[in-house]
């Protein structure tokens, strides 16, 4: 059964975002969109500002301008989960502890009800039984299994992920999609990716990053609903679109390197 955010899931508003590096502009008065309860995702060329947004939109990039807002026009600090590429899981926890880390972080007193749904998230991922052990004796898979328990388990109704399954070989990787995308029902999602059939698997929208200052070209908005059949012809169509524009935003890219 997917998971429900503890509170409804608002949509995300992105005005006039602008960030410099190096004396050059990533992306300048930048507009982005997330709508409620849809996952979003996001492709583009190494470099061109993937990332920067995602953690401008965390709250989490000090000189960017712009800030996220909700519906009212209300920050969205406190209301996001953020799932990184890398598991970040702490080698010395077992996978329950590392799952219910960020409770204990916040000093929130140790509960039998948040225990038990941490097991039962552990469950939702396929890790009954493994509660016990360590990072050190979990394959890669596994691993960032626990970091998807631990992000849901904070119960964020907005859910940021940076390229969270691209270091897993191909089955996994695929296992993993259809459990994000049966774990972010009803949740504000923009999910990070250089993978073009992953995107088209789990986003309700496709936006591709491109040039320099970056924008943000006309979403593909894919039909049907996440996870969908990577053998569709409609969605092997929108690959070889979705590849087009993101050649063309590398060479664009890299006609305006210096």
């Amino acid at each position: 059964m997917p998971s429900n955010p503890s509170t409804d899931a608002p949509s995300v508003y992105l005005r006039a975002a602008s960030l410099g590096y190096a004396g050059a502009a990533v992306f300048d008065a930048l507009d982005l969109i997330l709508p409620a309860g849809e996952t979003t995702c996001l492709l583009g060329p190494s470099g061109v500002g993937k990332t920067s947004l995602l953690r401008l939109i965390a709250g989490l990039l000090p000189g960017a301008e712009g800030q996220a807002v909700d519906d009212r026009g209300q920050t969205i600090g406190g209301r996001i989960a953020y799932l990184a590429q890398q598991d970040l899981l702490l080698p010395w926890l077992s996978a329950l502890d590392n799952v219910t880390l960020g409770g204990r972080l916040r000093g929130e007193r140790a509960a039998p009800a948040a225990t038990d749904r941490a097991r039962g998230l552990l469950a939702r991922v396929g890790l009954a039984g493994r509660e016990d052990d360590r990072p050190a004796k979990l394959s890669g898979g596994m691993r960032q299994r626990v970091a998807l328990a631990r992000t849901l388990m904070e119960d964020r109704p907005i859910v940021l992920m940076d390229e969270p399954f691209s270091s897993l070989d191909a089955i996994t990787r695929y296992e993993l999609q259809g459990l994000a995308a049966d774990c972010l029902v009803g949740r504000t999602a923009l999910l990070v990716t250089h993978d073009p059939l992953e995107a088209l698997r789990l986003g309700h929208r496709v936006l591709v990053m491109a040039g320099t200052p970056a924008r943000l070209e006309a979403p593909l908005v894919p039909a049907g609903q996440p996870p969908r059949d990577p053998a569709d012809t409609h969605l092997l169509a929108l690959q070889a679109e979705l590849l087009n524009r993101l050649g063309q935003a590398k060479r664009a890219q890299g006609a305006g390197a210096p």
